[in-house]
């Protein structure tokens, strides 16, 4: 494992900072890497599949004015990634900054929330993966049969935990491909809506400003406040370029602008396919509308045959392409945070090795595919339904240590505020608002599951998301005192910040 050191300082910020080079391949992205690689892992294609009919649900028409607030507090807290990133350009991203403004403590336990929800949805890319594959074989039935689906879900976390541990260059070139194939699709799918809205009977709804009024959408706060929940989880996931940092031109500058580049294409996204989608389909409950509850799991998979036809494959295509590239960007960040905890004393030493001719996390990337697959495996067959809502738990673990870095952002900055506008905004103010945002969504999104109706299930009385969400948090903690008092990682927690 290298000790060379390397320092950095962002402008007008702390200098000193020395990040630890653990002998990953330097230098390898480019910013165009970069921004690819933020994309791909927020899965867009298969995100607005699957949440843009649970948005329209609660909030109707007016969900474009959803989309766009739910960004608001995603891209203040990418400014918090970018200016952390330029003085502490570390693969361990929140471990690394939330230790050095906070301690030890707070490092290992936003190292442990970047991981969690990693593995967490691993498990549910998996089993799409599964799904959507045996839904293009055959007649589909077997996308219905539980082993099948688990098997085959299996499969694809091993191999793309094999194109990781091989290589970034590898791994770079697999996502271009996937990367590709669902945008190209996704983008034959929004030109054929264009195309039957233009030329075909006007059986959908008009484009009306109406639908980002705040005024109109925030007559029921609490459907905002549900809708905005649900849109942080399908911004998640630009973070994957920050995690690559030290793989990346330019360490200090690169993966932050392509970070917040990753940020403005995604609402670009977003917003407009689901206008095209919502004037074409309607948010009403028959048919094809979004407002269906029989659409609701995939509003594309619902439209793909009325919009394409014969060709309607394709956005199948597209999602499974989608939901591949987000298991291999998955595995990156959650494999490079671990390795910077075991570079730094946090895990044990094994964790910090790199493979010497791959030049990657070659043990975390083993142990991050082997826990995720175990946990997809133990969950699918202990209960289908607590492994939903384990999945819907995953906003408070995103929540969690977001809000943990726009804290350590404005904090560990906090004597270089009044030197310029630019460090007061973007050092202080967007990433405090951005942590205080997401505080309250932990906190509002912690009482909604508390509701036993919230999800599929019920322990003690109590939703089965809210239990399974506090408790792997909670897990953390026991690891945390574990690695506390064992003797390889012990003085990690001793050591000053």
């Amino acid at each position: 494992m290298s000790t060379d050191m390397t320092t950095a300082g962002g402008p007008g910020g702390p200098t000193g900072t020395t990040v630890q080079a653990k002998g990953l391949r330097a230098g390898i992205l480019d910013l165009g890497d970069s921004v690819m690689l933020g994309l791909a892992s927020t899965a867009p294609v298969y995100s607005l599949a699957a949440t843009l009919g649970l948005i329209v649900a609660v909030n109707g028409n007016y969900t474009p004015f959803i989309l766009l607030l739910g960004f608001i507090p995603v891209l203040f807290i990418a400014y918090a990634f970018r200016e952390l990133n330029s003085a502490m350009p570390d693969c361990g991203t929140t471990f690394t900054w939330s230790r050095r403004a906070f301690g030890p403590w707070a490092g290992w336990l936003g190292g442990w929330g970047v991981a969690l929800a990693g593995i967490v949805v691993l498990a549910n890319l998996a089993q799409v993966a599964g799904q959507y594959l045996w839904l293009l074989i055959g007649d589909g039935s077997l996308a219905q049969n539980k082993l099948v689906v688990t098997g085959t879900g299996v499969l694809f976390i091993a191999l793309m935990t094999l194109v990781n541990y091989r290589g970034i260059r590898l791994g770079e070139h697999v996502q271009r491909v996937l990367t590709y194939v669902q945008y190209i699709a996704l983008g034959i799918f929004a030109l054929a809506i264009v195309i039957r809205i233009v030329g075909g009977p006007p059986e959908g709804q008009a484009f009306d400003f109406e639908w980002f009024n705040p005024v109109g959408a925030f007559a029921d706060p609490g459907a905002v406040v549900h809708g905005a929940l649900l849109a942080l989880f399908i911004y998640w996931g630009w973070d994957t370029c920050l995690a690559l940092n030290e793989e990346t031109e330019n360490p200090s500058k690169t993966p932050g602008r392509g970070a917040v580049i990753s940020a403005f294409v995604l609402v670009a996204i977003y917003v407009s396919v689901a206008l095209l989608v919502m004037m074409y389909a309607t948010v009403g409950s028959d048919g094809i509308g979004l407002g269906n509850e029989a659409n609701q799991d995939d509003v594309f998979l619902a439209m793909k045959d009325v919009v394409l036809g014969p060709w309607g494959w394709l956005i199948v295509v597209a999602v499974l392409a989608s939901v591949l590239s987000s298991t291999q960007t998955t595995i990156l960040p959650t494999a490079r945070g671990t390795l910077s905890m075991g570079t730094h004393g946090a895990l044990p030493p094994k964790f910090g090795e790199v493979h010497p001719k791959n030049q990657t996390p070659g043990f975390s990337t083993k142990v991050m595919g082997i826990a995720a697959g175990a946990y997809y495996v133990a969950m699918s067959f202990l209960s289908e339904n607590l492994l939903a809502d384990s999945i819907s738990a995953i906003s408070l673990f995103i929540a969690f240590y977001y809000a943990l870095t726009g804290f350590a952002c404005f904090w560990y900055f906090r004597g270089t505020l009044r030197a310029s506008a630019r460090n007061l905004w973007f050092r202080g103010i967007f990433p405090l608002l951005g942590a205080l945002l997401l505080t309250a969504a932990f906190f509002v999104s912690a009482v909604q599951m508390w509701d036993p109706a919230y999800g599929d299930t019920q322990i003690f009385g109590i939703g089965g998301a809210f239990v399974s969400g506090v408790v792997l948090l909670a897990l953390g903690v026991v690891l945390a005192a574990v690695c506390r008092f064992l003797p390889s990682t012990r003085g990690y927690f001793l050591a000053k910040r």
